[in-house]
């Protein structure tokens, strides 16, 4: 069996069950839960264009998830792409309730298990 194949099937297996980022109650609801899906050099490229650091996209999921939260979402189009030892790229189309963007997270895989080090959504014109 190809290795390369079955690391990359395993890897899109598990990326798809964690995107969309921040939104897989599974993972955890907790500050402390997403810190640790993040490294410590995390940023992000949000919707509008503006980046966000680390400790402000903490402060928002804190915020945003101190009551339960009900979304309605959909994945689409969702590719996983080997970058270099242990990292991916994984991209997508989400649909939030008719709320339509482009997402992009690069990923790694360390022994603490998978971190992401930069997302991007950018919205798809309607």
């Amino acid at each position: 069996m190809d290795t390369e194949a079955s690391d990359l099937r395993d890897a899109t297996r598990e990326l798809a069950a964690r995107e969309p980022i921040f939104h897989r109650a599974e993972f955890g609801t907790r500050r402390e839960d997403f810190a640790a899906m993040i490294t410590a050099d995390y940023w992000e490229t949000g919707a509008s264009g503006a980046v966000y650091s680390r400790d402000f996209v903490l402060d928002t999921l804190e915020r945003r998830h101190r009551e339960a939260i009900v979304e309605r979402l959909e994945v689409a189009e969702f590719r996983c792409q080997h970058l270099a030892a242990d990292h991916y790229l994984v991209t997508y189309l989400l649909d939030q309730a008719g709320r339509l963007s482009r997402r992009a997270t690069i990923w790694h895989r360390s022994e603490a298990g998978w971190q992401a080090l930069y997302h991007q959504g950018t919205l798809v014109a309607g």
